[in-house]
Order: structure tokens, then sequence, then C-alpha cells
């Protein structure tokens, strides 16, 4: 899937938490509904199998609890995207990368064959990919570092149909795992007071395979890279080092305008005097393949920092869409990052200085996240607000999603008219959100642990319902503004 990641490591955030988000974008021509779920231990498959690859795998017994957003409709499996365990360890799965034919050539991806297009006429399995990850995962891990080894050690074993960037948290560290091919990954720990951006490509720009293959401080990677690398001469360095950007990803044309303006964009916002970012004098452009993997932010990172920069459709830059200056062939160059295939955004923020039983936040919104807001909720839960959980195959303003969609399709349509009210709605929805913490936080933090999860589902209905009120309103608001602009709009009034 087309999608941007942001990971902020604890010494960069505003709290000392960990905070991995990211935008889950639909293909181009068509929206995927989304929902929140939780999925308890005794609803976890034991013995999977995958709609797409047909893939086939046992699990454990022992499954947690676990929040996703998976797919609202049944057709294409699960996908369940985004979530916290038990354990208060995060996984968002997957930012879609890209590679080159060397890799591809050397260990191709296992693509499902059906029994007509097979050679033998037998059915062949594909690997494992987005649909599956955090199904396969997320619930039997209980550290960051954990889920990089169970799903390299699945990557290997299975193989894998496409290329895919994942990212785990838990109080401590992030980790970012790569895959390479059809059976080898890289992972690399991002440094506590640095921020990643992942648009859409092979990111990490350096690795250290000495610590890979000996203490394993900051780097993993799969058990045979060394001879692979060396086999097929995939290190493009004239020294020892290996930049896998260079060995293992892309520099296309189609790079420059879909993926890098992204990383230029976000790193322009934490980091606006560390380097020149426009003009002639520039370190670095939006077409520049050298943006750094990871930054020093030059200030702490907030929630709301997060939520506007993977909003962004490049304001106050000349390549905004919906500018009004500028010249006519810069505005909407290059890719948005908040564009109308957004199906759901979610941050996983994990919070040191919070017991257990409240430690782990989801922050979430469905649909174009220039027109939605967010609100965060408590994840050691068994039931979800409905708002959140019943996206139905059809349009209806009973659902999150659906009333975010029709939000944004309103909102862009009018865009002059319907910024105010979008303005106000985020910042209403926001607010609320951060006073739900500010009320509960010291609730859970005096709390009983066996008496913690009513409370966190109390919460996570209370803010629901200040949403739902909110996003009914914007609607309202939204389509007024919008059905003045109809071109069969008339002044004379015959009252």
């Amino acid at each position: 899937m087309p999608c941007t990641t942001l990971l902020v490591g604890k010494r960069a955030s505003y709290d000392g938490s960990t905070m991995i988000a990211r935008n889950d974008d639909s293909g181009a021509g068509h929206y995927t509904p989304k929902k929140f779920a939780v999925v308890t231990p005794d609803a976890q498959p034991r013995h999977y199998r995958s709609v797409l690859s047909h893939v086939e795998i046992d699990l454990p017994d022992n499954p947690m609890r676990y929040t996703s957003v998976p797919n609202a409709l049944a057709g294409e499996g699960i996908w369940a995207a985004a979530g916290v365990n038990a354990a208060n360890v995060a996984m968002t799965a997957t930012e879609t990368i890209t590679s080159n034919a060397r890799v591809l050539g050397a260990d191709p991806l296992v693509h499902y064959l059906s029994a007509d297009a097979s050679p033998d006429g037998i059915e062949k399995p594909g690997g494992i990919g987005e649909e599956d990850f955090v199904t396969l995962v997320l619930p039997y891990i209980s550290s960051a570092r954990e889920g990089v080894l169970r799903l390299g050690s699945l990557l290997e074993q299975f193989g894998t149909y496409e290329m895919n960037g994942v990212a785990f948290s838990d109080a401590d560290e992030i980790w970012w795992i790569e895959t390479i091919g059809g059976h080898h990954w890289i992972a690399r720990r991002v440094p506590d007071d640095r921020y990643v951006v992942m648009p859409n490509q092979l990111g990490i720009d350096q690795f250290d395979l000495e610590d890979a293959f000996g203490e394993q401080r900051d780097f993993l990677c799969s058990s045979d890279l060394r001879t692979f690398i060396a086999d097929h001469h995939l290190n493009l360095s004239f020294d020892d080092s290996l930049n896998p950007r260079e060995a293992f990803g892309s520099h296309d044309d189609a790079d420059h305008v879909y993926n890098t303006p992204r990383a230029w964009f976000i790193g322009r916002y934490f980091n606006p005097t560390t380097y020149i970012w426009d003009g002639p004098d520039a370190d670095f452009t939006p077409e520049a393949d050298d943006i750094p993997w990871s930054f020093v932010p030059e200030r702490k990172i907030t929630p709301e920092d997060v939520k506007y920069v993977l909003s962004s459709h490049y304001q106050g830059t000349p390549y905004d869409p919906y500018g009004s200056y500028g010249e006519d062939n810069r505005r909407g160059a290059y890719r948005s990052i908040g564009v109308n295939r957004n199906d759901f955004l979610a941050m996983l923020q994990i919070r040191p200085d919070m017991p257990a039983h409240a430690r782990a936040l989801q922050w979430l919104c469905f649909a174009s996240n220039p027109f939605n807001a967010w609100i965060p909720l408590y994840t050691q839960i068994d039931t979800v607000p409905a708002f959140l959980a019943t996206t139905g195959e059809h349009t209806s303003t009973d659902s999150f999603y659906w009333c975010s969609r029709l939000i944004a399709a309103l909102a862009d349509a009018g865009y002059s008219n319907c910024l105010n009210h979008i303005e106000h709605y985020q910042q209403a929805v926001q607010s609320k959100g951060q006073a739900m913490l500010a009320h509960y936080d010291p609730l859970l933090k005096q709390s009983d642990p066996s008496e913690a999860q009513a409370l966190c589902e109390e919460a996570n209905a209370a803010v629901t319902d200040a949403l739902e009120k909110l996003c009914h309103n914007t609607l309202d608001l939204v389509l007024f503004e919008t059905s003045n602009l109809m071109k069969n709009a008339y002044a004379r009034s015959d009252a």
C-alpha cells in the first residue's frame, strides 16, 4: 500500500514516550473501509490461512489480546494494520517500499501460483505480506526486539510477495525492519533522540554488519545476509561500509515525484534551520535521493505535530495543490502526504510514566487526513465504541469512517469556504482528546489494575461520544457551504 510512516524516539518526543505512526493508503482507484477492533485470545486463529497468498501457518496457543485496524469488509483478508498488545508492544504494518532488479533477481519474491498457472498443475502458496503480518506477530511478542526476530524468522521460512517496512515499539525502543527480496531482511533500532520518515522507499542509509552479526545492539538481519550480499555483489560502497538504500533500494524517476518529496517536507518541518531546504543552494530538494533516514529534531515532537505532517499537502510551499500563489505548473506537482486515498492514520504511543494498564494509546482517524480529526484511545480494553467499530459496506453517518469520508469529499469541493470549519473541528476534537487524558490519566495512575479496564473503556466511550457530536456538526457545516457552491445556484429567492 502507498503509505507514509513517522517514528519518534523517546528522547525526541514531548513526554519521553515512543511514538510510531503510519498513514494507511489505498492504491489508486479504490478506497478500503476500515474499523477499530480488539482481538481477544479466543478470537485469534490457531491455524492461519492467507486469503491472498493461500499460505498456511500454525500459530502458538498463547496469544495476547491486541487492538487492530482491520478491513471492515470481507474479501481480501484481515489486514490488521496497526495495534498494541496486552504487553504494551506496538506494531504498524506495513509501509510498502521499493527495491531493484539485482535484489529481486537474486532472491525473487514468493508469489502465489494457482493450479492453472503452475507448470505442474499444483497450487503454489505465496509468502506472507501486509494482509498477514500483524495477525502473525503482534499477539506473541513481549518487546519491540522480539517483534523483529519473530517477523524475521517468518520471512526466512515462508518468504514474502512484496517489499515492506514494519515498525515495532515498546516503552524503551523502536525498531524498523525492511524486507530484502523474497526471504532476506534488515532491521535497525531508531536512535532515542531521533525521528525517522519513511515514504514508500527502502530507507535505511547505514547498516553495521559487525553489530548485526555480533552484539546486535542496534542492528539485526537475516542469518545469511553477509554471504547474500557478497555472492550477488550488492554492496556498492568503495569501502567496507554498507548503505542499504544504495545496495537494496531504488532510485527511479517516479520516486522523485511520489516518495522523496514527503521526506523533504517532514524534514523541513521539524528541522527548518538545520539545513537549507529551498532555493538554488538547498542542502536537500524534494527530489533528493540522499535525504537522511533519521534526524535529531530542533524541538520535541508532539502528537499534534505528527498529525499535522502526516496530513500535509505541502502547505507553505509552491507545491500545495490547494495553493493560490506561485506557478500553476508547480501546484500539485508532487504526491501529497495527506491524499484522498488515506484510509486511516494511527499513532501508537507507549508512555513510560504510566502504569501498564494505561501505558499505551492508539490515536486514530479515518479517511483523508487534511480534513479529519483524531482521538486517543486506551488499548487495554475488550470493547470498542460502535462509532469506531461498525463500518459497513454502505455510506452511513453512524460510522466514523464514512462520516470522515463525507466531510473530506465535501470540504475538498469547497475548500476555501470549508477550511475554517475543518480547522475548528480538528482543534475541538484534539482538545477533547487531551482533556480526556488530563481527566483519566490521574485516575488510572491511582486505580487498581482490576478496575483499570472498565475505566479505560469508560474514557474511550466518553471521547468517542464527543467526537461523534463534533463530526456530525462539521458534516452539517461543510454540506451547507458546498451546497451554496453548486453550479445551479441562483440568488433570487421565491420567499
